[in-house]
């Protein structure tokens, strides 16, 4: 496997220098923290959920691929710790270590771990077309839903809090699925044709 198909759209555009390089990814970094705290209040909320309707899954998942899975954990795990640290920039304006133990407290977890696998699979090259595209971010989004549901199961049977009336996949999967659906196309459109951009301006070809 050469560096091209084994490399990221971040990688590509890595600067060579090594002291660039570091800033370069500590940009980054920044940004993708910046970016899902922005995604995050792009927000509906639900009346029959304490989850609500964000652009924040959009916003990780791509970030896990345009960035690769190193530096796409470390800005989920910024955006966490700045959240968790008091600012803002949980959905709706929230924060707080309370947001990380509340309902949607799985779902955050799940995003590190999503925005690694992710990342993996596109640093293999599954960027590079719309199946593989769309198959990596459906597994991303499972494994978000892995965490959220698990823990939105944890806090109602198991410490007895209140999450709503009815079950927990009409809290936090159901009402889910139709933008999940149409983010992944979204993505399956953007990301090979990024591919083919850096192509067609010849940065892919000077990392050969």
């Amino acid at each position: 496997m050469d560096m091209l198909t084994s490399a990221t759209v971040a990688d590509v555009l890595r600067p060579y220098e090594k002291k660039w390089a570091g800033l370069y990814d500590l940009g980054l970094i920044i940004a993708g923290s910046v970016v899902i705290a922005l995604s995050a209040q792009l927000a509906i909320p639900l009346p029959f959920s304490p989850v609500p309707v964000t652009g924040q899954t959009f916003a990780v998942l791509m970030i896990g691929a345009l960035f690769g899975a190193r530096r796409g954990v470390l800005s989920v795990l910024a955006y966490i710790i700045e959240g968790a640290a008091g600012l803002p920039v949980f959905a709706m304006g929230t924060g707080g270590p309370g947001v990380l133990v509340g309902p949607r407290g799985g779902y955050l977890l799940g995003f590190v771990f999503a925005a690694c696998a992710v990342g993996f699979l596109a640093a293999r090259g599954w960027d590079r077309r719309i199946r593989t595209t769309a198959m990596a971010m459906v597994f991303g989004n499972m494994i978000i839903y892995a965490f959220g549901l698990l823990w939105l199961f944890c806090l109602r049977f198991i410490l007895g809090v209140s999450i709503g009336n009815t079950g927990i996949l009409a809290v936090g999967l159901y009402p889910f699925i139709i933008g999940d659906i149409l983010k992944t196309a979204l993505a399956a459109a953007l990301l090979p044709s990024g591919w083919k951009l850096l192509k067609f301006t010849g940065f892919a070809e000077k990392r050969k």
